[in-house]
């Protein structure tokens, strides 16, 4: 899903931006442009940001990147 449109950034590249260790919407910026422009992206880019670096989303994506 595209969370900011002025950049054409994704959900998914804010996630793997968070797996390389950004931790801050000003780190988010600086990367991917996110909420630099017109700003309606802050918001639902923040949750996303919190919700990748929150300790349940780490165990499961480290869970599923694990062969069977």
């Amino acid at each position: 899903m595209y969370v900011c449109l002025c950049h054409g950034v994704t959900d998914r590249e804010i996630r793997e931006a968070a797996e390389e260790g950004v931790s801050s919407m000003r780190q988010l910026g600086k990367q991917l442009g996110v909420g630099t422009q017109c700003g309606r992206c802050a918001c639902t880019a923040r949750e996303i940001l919190r919700e990748s670096r929150s300790p349940d989303y780490l165990s499961l994506a480290n869970m599923l990147a694990q062969p069977a």
